[in-house]
């Protein structure tokens, strides 16, 4: 099937294409290598709402940065890629969203594109995964947050932001999720990341360390080069200080200089698919939030773009 045959079997009852787009990119997926889409729903948030606003804060503060990278030495406008717009979604229980979530990744890679998801809550990221995981049945997860999300539910909630990688592990094996740098959790999803060997780097110290979390990773990413990753980026992994816009912001978290790092480490590997999540863009009147937000969409977009 063409690309642009595709997209019009998918578009009409999938998305809702006349918002505004992320800079730099294209409508028509024809020729693309990375499609981004947007999930505005925060149906299960516990604390502060606001998180189904964040994709259309990430698209409107791009036309602020620029194409290049120079950590990166990469520029999108030698990548071709489409902003597939904003999934169309029910309001409500999580459930369809997820479901919708997962027939919405399955339509972008069948137009041949590498996803990347803007959120919206991190529950919405299972049914991505799931999506992915049924195109490449050894894919493995790279989650970067605050919390551990590992509750079997949360407020009555079996698809709940606290429950992300929970329902992750219904597709995954326990051995194919790394869960970077978590600060936060239950007693008992501490135990479990311990006993599991999921945990990449540990405790509120490694915040002031970016080199040895760097080194951490590349210790836990050495038996997986060659296979195909997923990488969710729940943006509260992020300390308040730098990023306060976010639904569950969690103090003693990581800088940019952090996140720089685990992009050099996960460049040498196989990325096939990303998320950004839980940018509450009102929650943080200065703006900065966003910003930060589609910074890291555009990398994401570049490690894409650029990985075989």
């Amino acid at each position: 099937m063409a690309v642009s045959a595709a997209l019009d079997r998918f578009e009409s009852d999938l998305f809702d294409r006349d918002g505004a787009i992320f800079m730099g990119s294209r409508r028509d997926p024809e020729g693309c290598r990375v499609g981004l889409f947007g999930v505005p729903y925060d149906g299960t948030t516990s604390f502060r709402p606001g998180t189904r606003f964040g994709p259309a804060a990430i698209r409107e503060v791009s036309s602020g940065l620029e194409t290049y990278d120079p950590q990166l030495n990469l520029d999108l406008d030698d990548l071709a890629f489409a902003d597939l717009g904003a999934l169309a979604i029910p309001f409500g229980a999580p459930e369809p969203v997820v479901a919708a979530v997962g027939e919405a990744t399955s339509a972008v890679l069948e137009l041949g594109l590498r996803p990347l998801m803007l959120g919206g809550e991190h529950s919405i990221s299972s049914g991505a995964v799931a999506a992915v995981a049924a195109r490449h049945p050894d894919l493995a997860l790279v989650q970067l947050d605050a919390h551990a999300d590992l509750r079997q539910s949360w407020l009555g909630a079996h698809h709940s932001h606290a429950c992300a990688m929970r329902r992750c592990l219904e597709v995954l094996p326990s051995g194919d999720l790394l869960q970077v740098a978590i600060r936060s959790g239950t007693r008992e999803e501490f135990e479990e990341l311990r006993r599991s060997g999921r945990l990449v780097g540990q405790g509120p110290g490694l915040s002031l360390q970016p080199e040895r979390l760097q080194a951490e990773l590349a210790v836990a990413l050495a038996p997986l080069r060659g296979r195909p990753i997923y990488l969710t980026v729940d943006l509260d992994w992020f300390d308040p200080a730098v990023l306060p816009g976010t639904g569950t912001p969690e103090p003693g978290g990581y800088h940019w200089g952090h996140f720089a790092g685990l992009l050099e480490e996960l460049r040498h590997h196989r990325l096939v698919a990303a998320d950004v999540v839980e940018l509450a863009p009102g929650l943080d009147p200065s703006g900065v939030s966003a910003v930060l937000a589609a910074k890291v969409t555009r990398s994401l977009l570049l490690l894409l773009g650029q990985a075989q």
